[in-house]
């Protein structure tokens, strides 16, 4: 996967780990159709690719991404409209849908739609220097669709401040609130997505693909439901081989050997 999905979006897999980084830096890496589609046809490879097993979703320059692009949305008619929304939320459900763990590495400012990227994302690390808005409101637009993701990841006091005030909150901010996983300072920004890309990778694939699903899934149920789908699944789970070899490895003492590549 060693190419350019569009100018405005780099693809490079580099063994285990595919790094998606948003491209335009002069124009703020903003989510312009076209790199809407580009990320949703790359998620829909790497979804398949079998070698892929986490996912880094980063970006050039100082801004980490401004939303949507502004220039393509003056003077649009409805359809134009709705479909730009709707490419947009079903790109953003492709990663939550997307076997493997994606992790946003979050170098600067995230606006808006770019705000929904980081809150899609199933993991986020932030620079010191990042900070983190739903502006909307500044250009008489409410931030609804970045809400859907934001709401899920945040407190919803913290999410309507945001969403209502139009504010920027900072990196310290956005971690206690839980909306990203770790405030590094810049220079160590890289170094540490890196890290935590490279534990998820050791772990066996299929397993973390199952983790994830149910994951998502059980936040959407009642606490009893959830637990009897828990149980079903990791019964199922305990029965496959890579769950047999790891318990095997645990008590022998020794590095699983998982059968996948």
């Amino acid at each position: 996967m060693n190419a350019a999905a569009s100018a405005d979006l780099l693809i490079d897999q580099t063994g285990p780990i595919v790094r998606l980084t948003l491209n335009d830096p002069e124009r703020r890496n903003p989510l312009g159709r076209p790199v809407i589609a580009a990320l949703s046809e790359a998620l829909d490879a790497i979804a398949s690719n079998s070698t892929a097993r986490v996912v880094i979703l980063a970006a050039a320059g100082k801004v980490f991404c401004s939303g949507h692009d502004l220039s393509q949305m003056v003077g649009r008619d409805e359809a134009e409209y709705r479909a730009l929304f709707s490419e947009c939320a079903a790109m953003m459900l492709k990663i939550r849908r997307l076997p493997q763990p994606v992790i946003a590495c979050v170098q600067g400012m995230a606006t808006a739609a770019g705000c929904q990227l980081v809150a899609t994302c199933d993991l986020a690390v932030a620079s010191r220097e990042a900070r983190f808005a739903a502006p909307g409101l500044k250009i008489g637009l409410f931030c609804t669709t970045p809400m859907v993701p934001l709401v899920r990841a945040i407190p919803s006091k913290v999410a309507l401040e945001m969403l209502l005030t139009a504010e920027p909150i900072s990196a310290d901010r956005a971690l206690a609130a839980g909306l990203v996983n770790r405030v590094v300072p810049p220079e160590k920004l890289e170094s540490t997505v890196a890290e935590l890309a490279g534990q998820i990778a050791r772990a066996c694939p299929q397993v973390v693909s199952l983790g994830k699903q149910a994951f998502y899934r059980q936040q959407e149920l009642d606490e009893v439901t959830a637990y009897g789908e828990a149980v079903e699944i990791i019964t199922a789970n305990a029965l496959q081989p890579e769950a047999q070899e790891g318990i095997a490895a645990f008590l022998d003492k020794r590095a699983p050997r998982w059968s996948t590549p």
